[in-house]
This record gives structure tokens, C-alpha cells and sequence, in this order.
């Protein structure tokens, strides 16, 4: 029997050849998209899931209470470190981290590389446990000589030499050996580095670090912690919530501590007043909506074909139940048949995925790949497998398995008027969920463009930023005399912030200021010349100067901060800054340094000697790699240790972008697919109209019907369908696009053109598709199809 039904249905696939290519391109396509997206979407979800204590692994997280809001963030006193473990017994390891960066490793002048690496306190192994191939977890990060580099890194400078207890130089001051080579870190970990460098190493080189080891008012570390069970976190936090106040650090604002879970990290770490607002989980719902919407749509194409076309199996089903067969044994043969189709699309859609995926990668920059040998995939495969074949079979098996046998083998098949109402309703979807991501995307699009578009308060041209070292740093003012000499740079300036990123925030006291608001001000610490070298417009007073001796105490703030503190006449006014008083000289324009959804929080800068980056205004010039090439000598001269790196302005505020343009291309690239999906179903089922409507026509034409009366005809039915559709499905898409929306504090209006623009879309695609049957139908010679009537 097994093989009858085989037989059947290879028979049935051949003899409809143009019908089954529809619905295995169909469900090839739907399915090619799914693998990409999940693709996508396990790597998201499964970020840090590697760790065997995952589970049991914390940041230690601050609510700082003003404002009339709840304030999360995650940055501690260095102090935390070490009062976590006694706080509780349930806490079993605790570890400082900074917050990375690139650091010059060398081994000899002619190997020398810009790593990135942490500063970890010597538990950081033993908790987060990222596998070594040589050394040992609880001891590699205890002396403060050792550093840890990971398996590529040990490659790059001693090739295939064991590299344990080897030499290597890092920031041109210290000799480090290798005690601890690690395997290279997974893609999915929050986690990125080249090597570690143990807590004692900075707490010996680092004069600022050892002043602030019993300071629980500076907010600059980072703090893990490692639980003896995932149930005792209420407890622990129980234990560790006042500790910020039982030393001195909630006289005026009340700061609490909370655990926040390493497995909630990458999807979840956005918060809106103390709670939750999703993060990376928002896109992953997106896109897995995005998926099964795509599915859906190719099992409506098998649906529809496969009912539209119930008249020519009919009989097959008569016979069958008049020699015995059951109607279960048909609605299994029926699903069987459409499992076997289902399993020959998805063959064909793990090889056209397997084709994709570097296309893919670079699209959204990560390295996916199919694993053949993971059993997650194979659980996944056979379950799609049979969903999408059950799905898409199962209406037209219950459907076709109802015939009755008396009826059919008459010539008379069940099928009346309503049996193309079914039929109707699952267009309908289709092309509902079609518009629905048209919708996203001219939404997304133009919520990018709103943010592209907007005044970020500086001049990005000819603009680029070198991050400081030691030797950078000791010889600032010779750098600044030579590189001015060069000719090729107009200004320069050195602050702890680059234009695009905020580095620092503090609380700033004013006159009149009410003694219960406190407001967090982005905090730019610099040299002269700041506005000058950025571009940045003063609206009133002035720039910093070396021409004024008393800039050492002087302050300039943006319009966002004078319009906080409700200043009227504001130069000259002093400021309250770390307990000391600074004059106002200058109120410059707004600077969009953080987000460019949010709005541009106040601002203050002053003059000081921190490290940080060097920012310089190139000349406008014709040779540019000749400027950067001069820059470049002056830059090897004084640092000859470093290669010298730099990044343009313009491309790192981009940067800021890479998520959402990620989200456009995928949604972009995914409603194309689904509307071509889409339109393939829809032009099978109009071929099918068409030829059933084939005798309806050949007696309208001969009774003096236009081919341009014709294809109104068939179109009309479809036309009905989208309008239908688009009434149903545009006003469930302005609510989930405002609601996506709603994340983002600077927001685009859902322009009212969308709706029409998209409903004119799917009208002319469908009309187009259709017209092309209805045509070939029209200009049918009426003899043929009326010569047996």
C-alpha cells in the first residue's frame, strides 16, 4: 500500500509538473527564509548559554532613586568587589572587571598588535570557566606577571611554538609571561578578548585604581558575582540592597544594588524606570513572527492549489472508497503526500540556504553556520518537516477525503459555491500578512531616516579620532606643536570622549536648584579648543582658551543643560562640580553623543589631564592619505612602539545605526520573499481560474465580450480579495508598528501616505500577476474550449 501511495504521488507530481513547481519553489522559498532567520535567532538567544554556571552567574547592577525615576546602570565602587563574599555565604566567588580595551601586545619589534583584553580579578576563570588548553583556572590570574591570551592570539605571535611562559610586552612597560592559553571565545559570548590581564597588574601600574579602593562614590567598575544556587538570589539580594548606604553613599539619593542575570544580558538589558524593556528579545520576536509568517504563506499556496485543483483527483477518490478505503486511510495518503513534498522543499532549502549563508553572514555580520552533526538540528528539521507538511495538507486531505464516491464517479464532485470560499479566506491572509510587512518596512525605513537626518550639533567632516597611550599622553604638547606644523591638520583637542560616545556622567549643582532634583549630566573632559575641533557652535560666551590662565576652573554646558537648570543670564553663573566651584563661560549648541532615538541629555565640560582620545580636524585637502600620512610620522615619533589607528567620525556615528539598518535589511529582504511567495501561489491559482473558467469565456466571447471585459472579469475576484485584506490587515499594522515604536524616545510619525502607498502595491502586484492568466484565457480561441458542447 505504502508503495501504491508513492506511486500515486510521484504520479500526481509529474503529471501537474507546473503546479507542483509552484508549491515545492513555494515552500523552498518559505522554508530557506526560516532556516536563515532561526539561524539568527538561535544565535541570539543562545548567547552566554555555553558557560556551565550560567545559571548561577550576576552583575551586580545599582538603582539610584531621583528624579522621580528609578536609574539602572552598571557601574559599581571598585569596593564592591571585595565586600560581596563576606555580605553573604550564598555568594561563592566574586570579581572586579574594567571595562576592556585595546592594549599594544609585542613579543619583538616586528610583532606587535593592537589586542583587546579585560583586567579581571583573579575568580573571574573559575566563574565564568572559558575553557583553557593550558594552565590552570584558579591560578593563572593570581600573580600579578601572568597574563592569559586566547588560542588565536598565542598563533598570531608564536605560530606553532608553545607559547606557555613566553615573553610578551604589553603597552611598552611590562613583561608579562603566559601562564594561561584559553580557547578562542565563542561569537555568543557577552565576553569579547584577546587576552586577561590579572587584577593585581593594575592594582601595581595603576595609581588612579589604588585611589579608589575604599572610594564608594566613584562608579567605574564593573563587579560579578557567582551564587551557590540560582533560588538564593532574592536572599543575596536581600543582603546586599543597603550596602551602598551602610557606607555613606545615600545621604542624598538612595542607590540600592540588585543581581541582573548573566543569561538575560544580551536580550533583556533595557530598563525604563526600574523595570525590563526588552532589548535584542524585541527583534528576536520580530523576526520570528517574520518566519512563521513567511511559512504560513507558502502552506497557503500548497492549500489553495491543492483544493483549486480537487475537481482532477475527484474520481481517484471515488474509486478508492468504492473498492474500501476509509477516510482515514485517505486523509493519511493525503498527508503523506504533502510531507513528501514538504521534505523535497526542505532538501532543496538546506541547500539553497547552505548557498546563502556567506551572503548572509555579511549581511548581518556574524558567522552562522548549519551544524549537521548538532541533534537540535535534526529535531528542528523533521519538525518542520512535518508541521509544514501537516499544516499544508491537512485542510486539502480533509477537504478531498470528503467526496462521496456516489457523486464523484457520476461526474458530479461536491464542489459548489462555497467551496471557493475557504479558498478566499486564505488569500486573504496572505496578502494580509503580506501588507503587514510592506507596512514595517517603509516604517522602519523612515524611523531610520528620521534619526540619520536629525542636527547633531557638530561637524562630522574631516574628522577623526586616535585613541591616547602612555607615550601619546606624556607628550601631548609637543604632538599638538608638530601635528599644527604639518600643515595638514586645521585643530586638535584631547578628551576622555570621543564625539560619539559618552564616557562619563556626574551630578552638577546650580543656584535655585531645587534641593531634591538631581540630574545626571554627560560629562566631557578636555583640553582648549574642544568646540573649535568638533564644530561645534557656541551660542553664548566662549570656547575654552589658553589665552585665560582661570579656564582651569571654568565650565561650558549645552542648551539641554541650561534649560534643566532654568539659568536666564547664564555667563558668569558658578556651578557646583566634585566640591568645587566652577565660572559658566559658555553655552554651546546640543551634541548628539549617545543615542540618536534619545533625546540629548545635559551637558557640561571642564579642562583636566585625563587620558582618553585624541580628536583632530583635518584640512580640507585633495590628498588625503597624504595628510594622514604626515600625521601618522609625527604620531610614530613620539609613540614608535604603537601602529598607528585612527577612525573617522562619520563612520563610528554609523555605528550607532547597525542594529536598526539590520533590522531593515532583513525585513526589507524577508517581505520581498514572503510577497514573492505570495505572488507565485497567486499565479497558479490564477492559471487555475482561468482554465476552469475556460468554457464561461469562450461564450462570453462569442457573445461579444472585449478581452478587456474578460480580464476585468477574473480580476475583480482578486481585486475583491486584496481591498478585503488591506481593510483588515492596515489598521492592525499602524497598532504593531506604533507599539514598536514606542521603544524609541525620538520617533517617526506612521505617515498616513504608507497606508495608501502599500494597499496600491499589493493591488497592481496581484492585478499584475492575475492579468497575465487572464490575458492568456481572453485571447483563447472560443472554438476550442466549446467544439464537445
Amino acid at each position: 500500500m505504502l508503495k501504491n501511495y508513492l506511486v500515486v504521488t510521484f504520479r500526481n507530481l509529474r503529471k501537474n509538473g507546473f503546479y507542483s513547481f509552484i508549491n515545492i519553489a513555494g515552500l523552498g522559498i518559505g522554508i530557506t527564509c526560516s532556516i536563515l532567520i532561526i539561524l539568527w535567532v538561535a544565535d541570539e538567544t543562545s548567547f552566554d548559554k555555553f558557560h556551565p554556571k550560567a545559571d548561577r552567574l550576576y552583575q551586580v547592577w545599582v538603582n539610584a532613586y531621583f528624579d522621580g525615576r528609578i536609574n539602572s546602570w552598571t557601574s559599581v565602587p571598585l569596593p564592591t568587589g571585595d565586600a560581596m563574599k563576606p555580605a553573604d555565604a550564598n555568594i561563592v566567588h566574586a570579581a572586579v572587571v574594567d571595562w576592556g580595551g585595546d592594549h599594544l601586545l609585542a613579543v619583538s619589534d616586528d610583532k606587535r598588535m593592537n589586542k583587546r583584553g579585560f583586567n579581571v580579578g583573579e575568580e573571574f576563570l573559575e566563574m565564568f570557566q572559558f575553557p583553557l588548553i593550558a594552565g590552570n583556572a584558579e591560578q593563572v590570574l593570581d600573580d600579578a606577571s601572568n597574563i592569559v591570551i586566547t588560542e588565536s592570539t598565542a598563533k598570531a605571535f608564536f605560530g606553532n611554538e608553545d607559547a606557555m611562559n613566553k615573553i610578551i610586552r604589553v603597552d611598552n612597560q611590562f613583561d608579562l609571561k603566559v601562564a594561561g592559553i584559553l580557547k578562542d571565545i565563542p561569537s555568543n559570548s557577552s565576553f569579547q578578548f584577546d587576552f586577561l590581564l590579572p587584577y593585581k597588574h593594575w592594582h601595581n601600574t595603576s595609581e588612579w585604581l589604588r585611589r579608589n579602593e575604599t572610594n564608594w562614590g566613584n562608579y567605574s567598575f564593573q563587579v560579578f558575582v557567582e551564587l551557590n544556587d540560582a533560588k538564593n538570589k532574592a536572599a543575596v539580594e536581600n543582603s546586599i540592597r543597603s550596602m551602598l548606604a551602610q557606607h555613606g553613599e545615600d545621604k542624598e539619593i538612595k542607590h540600592e544594588f540588585f543581581l541582573y542575570p548573566l543569561l538575560r544580558w544580551r536580550l533583556y538589558s533595557n530598563f525604563e524606570n526600574g523595570v525590563e524593556q526588552g532589548g535584542m528579545s524585541d527583534y528576536v520576536q520580530l523576526f520570528t513572527i517574520i518566519a512563521v509568517f513567511i511559512i504560513v504563506i507558502a502552506c497557503i499556496n500548497f492549500m489553495n492549489l491543492a483544493t483549486a485543483r480537487s475537481e482532477r483527483r475527484a474520481r481517484e477518490v471515488g474509486v478508492r472508497k468504492s473498492v474500501g478505503s476509509r477516510r482515514r486511510e485517505l486523509v493519511l495518503q493525503f498527508l503523506g503526500e504533502s510531507i513528501l513534498i514538504a521534505f523535497i522543499s526542505f532538501v532543496i532549502a538546506v541547500v539553497a540556504a547552505q548557498l546563502l549563508l556567506p551572503y548572509y553572514n555579511t549581511l548581518v555580520d556574524k558567522k552562522l553556520f548549519i551544524d549537521y552533526t548538532s541533534k537540535e538540528f535534526w529535531i528542528f528539521s523533521l519538525g518542520l518537516i512535518f508541521f509544514t507538511g501537516v499544516i499544508a495538507g491537512s485542510y486539502p486531505a480533509f477537504y478531498l477525503s470528503g467526496f462521496q464516491p456516489v457523486k464523484v464517479l457520476k461526474g458530479k464532485p461536491t464542489i459548489g459555491k462555497g467551496a471557493s470560499l475557504p479558498r478566499k479566506i486564505l488569500v486573504t491572509i496572505q496578502f494580509g500578512f503580506s501588507i503587514f510587512l510592506i507596512i514595517s518596512m517603509f516604517v522602519i525605513y523612515n524611523q531610520i531616516q528620521l534619526a540619520k537626518g536629525r542636527d547633531i550639533g557638530y561637524s562630522q567632516e574631516n574628522l577623526i579620532t586616535i585613541p591616547l597611550n602612555k607615550d601619546y599622553h606624556d607628550n601631548m604638547q609637543h604632538l599638538k606643536v608638530e601635528l599644527l606644523a604639518t600643515g595638514a591638520v586645521e585643530s586638535l583637542v584631547r578628551a576622555n570622549s570621543a564625539i560619539t560616545d559618552i564616557n562619563s556622567n556626574n551630578f552638577l549643582g546650580w543656584p535655585g536648584k531645587p534641593e531634591e532634583l538631581k540630574v545626571i549630566f554627560t560629562t566631557i573632559v578636555t583640553d582648549y579648543d574642544w568646540a573649535k575641533t568638533m564644530g561645534v557652535k557656541m551660542i553664548e560666551g566662549r570656547d575654552f582658551s589658553e589665552d585665560f590662565k582661570s579656564d582651569s576652573l571654568a565650565i561650558v554646558v549645552n542648551k539641554a543643560a541650561i534649560k534643566v537648570m532654568g539659568l536666564k543670564d547664564p555667563i558668569g553663573t558658578e556651578l557646583e562640580l566634585w566640591g568645587k566651584k566652577y565660572k559658566l563661560i559658555g553655552v554651546c549648541d546640543d551634541v548628539l553623543m549617545g543615542s540618536p532615538y534619545e533625546e540629548v541629555k545635559p551637558m557640561f565640560a571642564v579642562l583636566d589631564d585625563w587620558w582618553g582620545s585624541v580628536t583632530i580636524r583635518l584640512k580640507p585637502t585633495q590628498d588625503l592619505q597624504g595628510s594622514l600620512k604626515k600625521i601618522e610620522n609625527v604620531f610614530k615619533k613620539y609613540g614608535p612602539a604603537y601602529p598607528f589607528e585612527y577612525t573617522f567620525v562619520d563612520v563610528e556615528f554609523q555605528k550607532k545605526f547597525t542594529t536598526i539598518n539590520l533590522t531593515s535589511r532583513l525585513a526589507s529582504l524577508f517581505a520581498i520573499l514572503a510577497i514573492v511567495i505570495t505572488g507565485l501561489g497567486l499565479f497558479g491559482l490564477a492559471s487555475f481560474t482561468a482554465e476552469q473558467r475556460t468554457k464561461e469565456i469562450g461564450i462570453r466571447k462569442v457573445l461579444g465580450a472585449s478581452v478587456s471585459s474578460v480580464v476585468s472579469l477574473i480580476n475583480r475576484d482578486f481585486s475583491i480579495l486584496v481591498i478585503i485584506a488591506f481593510v483588515i490587515w492596515a489598521p492592525l499594522s499602524w497598532w504593531a508598528m506604533n507599539s514598536y515604536l514606542e521603544r524609541y524616545t525620538i520617533r517617526t510619525e506612521i505617515a498616513w501616505w504608507i497606508f495608501p502607498a502599500t494597499g496600491a502595491i499589493a493591488l497592481v502586484f496581484a492585478l499584475l500577476i492575475v492579468s497575465t492568466q487572464a490575458l492568456r484565457a481572453a485571447h483563447s480561441n472560443p472554438v476550442n474550449s466549446l467544439r464537445h458542447e
